[in-house]
C-alpha cells in the first residue's frame, strides 16, 4: 500500500538527507515536490494545502536549518503532519455499554461490508473473547443474507436465522432480542447497501438507527476509488451519525489518497484497514504505522504482532529449544520459509521492514513469493536425513536434488549456504542469551537495532541507512531474488 507515494516522497528526502547544509530555498523546494506527490496520490486539495503550508512554516524554521541533521529533521516534521493527518493515534471500537453492544455497518454495495463485518466479529472473538452474533439487514441483494451465514459458519460467529419476508427494521428487532436472551456481548447489523446514495437507503439507515440505537456505526468504503470514497464518506456523515470508517482493499492501493483524506475532510476515525481477501487479513488502523510505511520507516511492531497471529506456538517452541542447542537443520530453514508465506510473502513483509522497500525494488517484479517457493521445493526433493543432516549433500545428490525441484545445482548450493548462515546465527543468538538476551538489545529505548541486526548475522552493513545496516536481507537470498526467470 501507498508504493506510489513512497517511492515519491523516498526520492524526496534521500536528496535531502545527501546534503549536509540546507538552507530555506532547499526546505521549499522539497515541500513542492511533496506537494505535488500528495495531489498525485489522488489526496484533496484543501488537504494538501493545508498541510503543506503547515509543513512549511515548522520546516524553515530554526530549528531544521540550525539542526545537525536537517534532513532527517524535515522527514520526522513530514512524518509528524502525516501522523496527524492520519488521526493522531488509533481509534479502537468503543463497546463499553451494556450488552450487546451493537455495531451497526453501512455503505455503499460492492465496497465489501458484508465480509468486514465478518473480520470484524472473527477480530473481536479472537482478540476480545468477546462472543459475537451477526445479522443480515440486507433484503435487496440476492443472498446476501444467506453470504453472511456461510461466512459466519467459516469463521465459527453465530448469525441470525433467516426468516423470509421480514423488512430491515424487523430483522433488527428480532436480532436484539435473540443477542439479549442469549447474553452475546457484541450483535454486528450488516446493514443493504446501494449503487449510488439514495434517499431510500438513508432512510432505511436512519430508521435502523432509531430502534438499535448502535454503540458504533462503521462506514465501510473501498478505498482504491479514491477522493470517491470521501465523498461517499461526506454524504453518509451527513445522514447519520458514524463513529468511524473501515477502509477496504488497503493492500491495492497504492496511492492512498482516500486514507490522507478521509480524517481531514469527514473529521471522522479510520478504525479499520482491510488488507486482503482472507477473513483474517483486517487491521487496527493505527496512523504512527501507516505514516512509519509511507516514509519506508517500516512497521516492526505490526510485523511482531502479525508473527505473533500466525506463528504456531508449538512450532515456535521447538524451534526455540532447536536453536538453544545451536541446532538447526533444513526442515526448520523450509519451516521458516513457510511462516514467511503464511505471513503475506516478502512483498507483503517488505513495508513493514525498516529499508527492505528499497530491497525489494531492486529485486526481479514479482520473484520474492516465487522464491520462497522454489527453496521449498528444493527442500523437498531431499530424502529426511538429507534435511537432518545437511553435511551429507555431496555433488551427487546435489544433481539428483537440483533435476527433482526443477532447478539448478547452483540454486541448491545457495539454498546450503544460506542455511549454513542462519545456523550460524543461531550459535550466535545463543551465546548472546538465548532469545531473551538478543530481544534485550530491541529494549526499552530502542537498543542498537542495526548492531543487534548485526550480530546475528546474514545483513549486509549500510543496506538501509539505520545502524550497522538493520532492514537489509541476506545477500544470497537477495541473489535468488535478483534472478532473472
Amino acid at each position: 500500500m501507498f508504493d506510489k507515494l513512497s517511492d515519491r516522497l523516498g526520492g524526496v528526502f534521500d536528496r535531502l538527507r545527501g546534503r549536509g547544509a540546507l538552507n530555506e530555498s532547499d526546505v521549499r523546494e522539497a515541500m513542492r515536490e511533496v506537494r505535488v506527490a500528495l495531489l498525485e496520490a489522488d489526496v484533496a486539495l484543501p488537504v494538501v494545502r493545508k498541510f503543506v503550508e503547515g509543513l512549511t512554516e515548522k520546516a524553515v524554521g530554526q530549528e531544521v536549518l540550525k539542526s545537525i541533521t536537517p534532513g532527517q529533521q524535515v522527514v520526522k516534521i513530514v512524518n509528524d503532519g502525516l501522523v496527524e493527518m492520519l488521526g493522531a493515534e488509533a481509534s479502537e471500537l468503543d463497546l463499553s455499554v451494556a450488552p450487546p453492544a451493537i455495531i451497526m455497518m453501512v455503505g455503499l454495495q460492492g465496497s465489501g461490508k458484508t465480509t468486514t463485518t465478518a473480520k470484524i466479529a472473527k477480530l473481536l472473538k479472537a482478540k476480545e473473547n468477546k462472543k459475537v452474533l451477526m445479522a443480515s439487514l440486507d433484503v435487496n441483494r440476492p443472498a446476501a443474507q444467506e453470504q453472511l451465514a456461510i461466512l459466519g459458519t467459516q469463521i465459527d460467529v453465530a448469525t441470525l436465522p433467516i426468516v423470509e419476508g421480514q423488512q430491515p427494521v424487523e430483522i433488527a428487532k428480532r436480532a436484539m432480542q435473540a443477542a439479549k436472551l442469549q447474553s452475546f456481548d457484541v450483535l454486528m447489523l450488516d446493514t443493504a447497501g446501494r449503487l449510488n446514495v439514495d434517499q431510500q437507503l438513508m432512510q432505511e439507515m436512519q430508521s435502523v438507527a432509531k430502534v438499535a440505537n448502535p454503540a458504533e456505526m462503521l462506514l465501510v468504503v473501498d478505498s482504491l476509488t479514491g477522493q470517491d470514497a470521501v465523498n461517499v464518506a461526506e454524504n453518509f456523515g451527513e445522514q447519520v451519525d458514524l463513529t468511524g470508517v473501515v477502509l477496504t482493499r488497503m493492500d491495492g492501493d497504492a496511492r492512498g489518497g482516500a486514507a490522507l483524506s478521509m480524517r481531514a475532510v469527514t473529521g471522522k476515525p479510520i478504525k479499520f484497514a482491510g488488507v486482503g481477501e482472507k477473513l483474517d487479513a483486517i487491521e487496527l488502523f493505527n496512523p504512527e504505522r501507516v505514516a512509519g510505511r509511507i516514509l519506508g520507516m517500516g512497521d516492526v511492531v505490526g510485523l511482531v504482532e502479525r508473527a505473533s497471529e500466525i506463528v504456531e506456538k508449538d512450532e515456535a517452541d521447538k524451534l526455540a529449544a532447536k536453536m538453544a542447542k545451536g541446532q538447526f537443520d533444513m526442515n526448520d530453514l523450509r519451516t521458516q520459509f513457510r511462516q514467511m508465506t503464511k505471513m503475506g510473502g516478502l512483498g507483503a513483509l517488505a513495508g513493514m521492514m525498516p529499508g527492505m522497500k528499497k530491497a525489494k525494488a531492486a529485486m526481479a517484479a514479482g520473484a520474492d513469493d516465487k522464491v520462497l517457493l522454489r527453496m521449498d521445493a528444493i527442500i523437498g526433493s531431499m530424502t529426511p536425513k538429507e534435511r537432518e543432516k545437511p553435511a551429507l549433500l555431496n555433488a551427487k545428490r546435489k544433481i539428483r536434488i537440483a533435476k527433482g525441484s526443477g532447478t539448478t545445482v547452483q540454486d541448491v548450493n545457495k539454498l546450503i549456504k544460506m542455511h549454513k548462515e542462519m545456523g550460524s546465527a543461531m550459535k550466535r543468538i545463543k551465546k548472546m542469551g538465548g532469545l531473551k538476551g538478543l530481544a534485550a538489545m530491541f529494549g526499552k529505548g530502542g537498543g542498537d537495532m542495526g548492531g543487534a541486526m548485526d550480530a546475528i548475522g546474514g545483513l549486509p552493513p549500510g543496506s538501509s541507512g539505520m545502524p550497522g545496516g538493520a532492514g537489509g536481507i541476506p545477500p544470497d537470498l537477495a541473489n535468488l531474488l535478483n534472478k532473472k526467470k
